[in-house]
């Protein structure tokens, strides 16, 4: 089995970091060597940017600095977690990467979205993910989901319009790479949408 790469995304609410969970024990059950990771975070310099970049207190974050702290964070992550574990045979879990930073950086704040992919490529080296897992919901409903289990940060802070400007950024980004994503209704229960997610990726894993 070739290492894989595999990417959860969605706007907040949306359960991705449930099903990356869900999935992380079907594959560790099955005996495949698993790996989970978030952005930003997933190293203690990672952890640290993140720290920064969700606090409320720093509201007057400009759209640049967000989002170069958001592909420092990344580099971190892929030179010191991602690209060492892909290289021992692992199977890699990752909740957020690139898509992020265009969906919400790109479409959210209205950042050059050239200008987002090409200092990413620089942040990462070029690694891509084989599959993108992307579970859509309204803004409104992800929102509320959120909102319900912790104080809201400050990027859960921002308005209604700039959230359903991320939805539509995940989405158009899926239209361009049909083959590299898996896009699912996040409003289908927990157990439905694990088992899809299981189907596709067992198929990749050979379980």
């Amino acid at each position: 089995m070739l290492p894989i790469f595999i990417v959860f995304e969605g706007v907040d609410g949306s359960g991705k970091s449930t099903q990356l969970h869900l999935l992380h024990k079907y594959l560790t059950d099955k005996k495949i060597a698993t790996y989970t990771t978030r952005e930003p975070g997933g190293t203690p310099v990672g952890e640290k940017i993140r720290e920064l970049l969700l606090d409320p207190a720093f509201s007057e974050m400009q759209e640049r600095t967000e989002a170069l702290l958001y592909v420092a964070a990344r580099a971190q992550l892929v030179a010191q977690v991602i690209r060492p574990r892909l290289e021992q045979g692992d199977v890699v879990l990752c909740d957020r990467y690139i898509d992020s930073t265009v969906a919400y950086q790109g479409y959210g704040r209205g950042m050059n979205v050239d200008f987002l992919v090409n200092i990413n490529k620089l942040g990462t080296g070029g690694l891509q993910p084989q599959l993108t897992i992307l579970l859509d919901i309204s803004p409104e409903e992800g929102l509320a989901r959120s909102r319900q289990e912790r104080p809201a940060d400050r990027l859960e802070k921002e308005s209604l319009a700039f959230y359903q400007r991320v939805r539509q950024g995940y989405l158009d980004l899926t239209k361009k790479n049909r083959s590299d994503y898996l896009v699912l209704d996040a409003r289908l229960p927990l157990e439905e949408l694990h088992r899809i997610i299981c189907d596709t990726v067992g198929g990749m894993v050979g379980v």
